[in-house]
């Protein structure tokens, strides 16, 4: 094999595994995307059988065992099997999102493609979809037969209407931007498309009579392939995603510098220290091969966190905005409470080792108390009588004074004078003039801390008042972003927030007593606070109370049965209100377990339904003209109310 070929079959080797371990690695990333969303499942779908398609091809053409390389070669085929499916549901899902919903034409023809696939997977599994494998140079491959040759057609008619459906919701976006990212979207799926095809099974003999041209146009075939499949995912990661488009873009460049970039490098690097070896030193695995590994990975993620802040910014969108290159480095130099600990106790440390005093504390001023924050040397007990004597005098006095065998010290703010805290110590006298000056530098060091921390806290609570009580309007731009007419929706008609579901599902778990139910933000819904105010419950007792009113209002009417139509009610009522085993209520319900937790999980979605459904006449009943005008604290929670 010349070294021209040979160059090339590496290169795509790695460009193929590399297009396999960027899918792979976006479809774990894609678990961060809203999985309720048609358009994000059904990429899912198609990402997977795109690395089976390149890993596959990259790892059957890398195998020196002909049995070895066709069974690789076979897990390839199922992945190009299922792409053709994958894409119309893909497209599908991209229609109904603008505004197009399937009025049963085109959802049956997503159940038959994926029948159909189904049918060449067990054509190829079988092997009467598939001709003999030949290991051939530079492309091993499988030989077409009659049924090879049908399900290219098919193929072919399945893409076709996959990419109509794509021009379609191309054509209902009319704003620039949704616009914009639609053909950013088209774009990338067009490289898929093509490049995902087993052209040699169907040109094989081509391939072989000119293996250097073809190994040229499949490495420009790939690197094109893996640019564009990038570009889709930036374009899908913003479906039912509730975050801003600045914040989906640097986590998804994050993630792709993380994952794919760093992994495929580090594969890079050690195919061509393996092959390097094998040539001039005849042994291809040395000690050379881990250590370019570990220390790939080492320098890769190392000049990630180093240009971070180079690149961030710039993605994000704040290099030009004060205002968010401040919140950016906010982290950095917010002054928390175990900060401030730290701190003062290396201040009492210094004065403990300076005066030679056997012990020393600082006590803090909150809303008009006094607290301790730290000692060294021994606890410090402040009983509140003692403590409001103590601040009565601190506030007064200016200079050191005793109290109950310590030495005080007022700690002031440096320009408006309040008082902020109390340094005390305890010495057989008061310290000499030589000695005052040391006490008083650290004392200033100790009110620069508090001050700094007090600012720290006020900034944390300025915050914490700008955030909604609820998330109606990230939810609303995740479903207006290429269906403009959804910002006309009302909350009602919006999918329910994933946190939502979350704490029902959590106080549902807990019903008879925890602190998921106990501490769940539901207690903060319209409908559980007119609960505990006209049946004078706890809070506790509320949300316990309505969920059994949500869940009763999903039981169908009549006697109680197991049939389907009382499934859902049965599972909330025997797991949750009943409390009876998974194994017990499957068993009972005759479902396996794996059947129960998807049923549950459809289950708990009905409640949240009803749930919400509940709280809009909640609300529409506190806005009466009798009723009193609601309360604030009653919005929904927002995810820091979290447990």
């Amino acid at each position: 094999m010349s070294t021209s070929l040979l160059f090339f079959r590496t290169l795509n080797q790695i460009l193929a595994a590399g297009i396999g371990i960027t899918a792979l690695s976006l479809w774990f990333y894609a678990f961060t995307f809203n999985l309720r969303n048609r358009v994000t499942l059904a990429y899912m779908v198609m990402l997977a059988a795109l690395a089976a398609t390149f890993g596959g091809r990259a790892l059957g053409s890398a195998a020196q065992n002909p049995a070895l390389a066709a069974a690789w070669l076979r897990l390839q085929w199922l992945g190009v099997v299922l792409l053709p499916a994958a894409y119309v549901h893909f497209s599908d899902a991209l229609l109904a999102t603008t505004g197009k919903p399937s009025r049963g034409r085109r959802r049956a023809t997503v159940w038959l493609a994926y029948t159909l696939a189904a049918a060449a997977a067990i054509g190829v599994v079988s092997g009467w979809l598939l001709g003999p494998f030949r290991a051939a140079v530079p492309l091993p491959h499988y030989r077409a037969v009659g049924w090879t040759w049908a399900f290219a057609g098919g193929y072919v008619l399945l893409m076709g209407w996959a990419w109509f459906n794509f021009v379609r919701a191309y054509r209902r976006t009319v704003v620039r931007a949704s616009r914009r990212r639609m053909a950013y979207l088209l774009l990338g799926a067009l490289a898929p498309t093509v490049g995902a095809f087993p052209y040699p099974t169907f040109l094989g003999p081509l391939t072989s009579g000119a293996p250097l041209f073809f190994g040229l146009l499949a490495t420009m075939s790939n690197l094109l392939t893996t640019a564009l499949l990038v570009l889709m995912a930036y374009a899908v990661a913003f479906f039912g995603a509730i975050w801003p488009d600045r914040v989906v873009r640097v986590r998804l460049f994050r993630w792709l510098l993380r994952g794919p970039v760093a992994v495929s490098t580090v594969l890079t690097l050690t195919t061509a220290v393996r092959r390097l070896g094998a040539r001039y030193l005849d042994q291809p695995y040395t000690v050379l091969v881990p250590l370019t590994m570990v220390l790939g990975f080492l320098f890769i993620e190392h000049t990630i966190g180093a240009t971070a802040p180079l690149w961030e910014p710039l993605l994000g969108g704040w290099q030009g905005d004060p205002l968010l290159a401040n919140l950016y480095r906010l982290e950095e130099r917010l002054f928390t409470h175990q900060d401030l600990e730290q701190f003062l106790e290396a201040v009492l440390a210094a004065l403990c080792d300076q005066l030679r005093a056997p012990h020393a504390f600082i006590a803090g001023v909150e809303e008009g108390r006094l607290g301790l924050l730290v000692s060294v040397g021994g606890e410090v007990a402040l009983p509140k009588e003692h403590a409001a004597t103590l601040l009565a005098e601190a506030a007064e006095q200016g200079g050191l004074l005793r109290w109950d065998g310590y030495f005080l010290l007022p700690l002031r703010h440096a320009e408006s004078g309040a008082l902020l805290g109390v340094l005390g110590f305890v010495a057989p006298q008061a310290p000499r003039h030589e000695a005052r000056g040391l006490l008083h530098l650290l004392a200033r060091r100790a009110t620069l801390a508090l001050a700094y921390y007090a600012g720290g806290r006020t900034a944390a609570q300025a915050l914490q008042s700008l955030q909604t009580g609820d998330d109606f309007i990230p939810r609303l731009r995740a479903v207006a972003r290429y269906n403009q007419q959804q910002v006309l929706a009302s909350p009602e008609d919006l999918p329910p927030s994933a946190e939502l579901a979350q704490w029902v599902k959590d106080a549902l778990s807990h019903y008879w007593g925890g602190p998921r139910l106990s501490q769940n933000p539901l207690t903060g819904l319209q409908v559980v606070q007119q609960a505990m105010t006209e049946e004078d419950k706890d809070a506790t007792q509320a949300v316990r109370s309505v969920l059994r009113d949500a869940v009763e209002r999903l039981r169908p009417a009549g006697e109680r049965r197991f049939t389907t139509e009382w499934l859902l009610y049965n599972i909330l009522e025997m797991k949750f209100l009943q409390g009876h085993k998974v194994r017990e209520v499957a068993a009972r319900l005759a479902l396996s377990e794996a059947s129960f937790y998807r049923k549950q999980r459809t289950a708990v979605e009905e409640v949240v339904r009803v749930l919400l459904e509940m709280e809009a006449q909640a609300r529409a009943h506190s806005s009466e003209p009798h009723s009193q005008p609601p309360n604030r604290s009653t919005e929904l929670p927002d995810r820091q109310a979290t447990p």
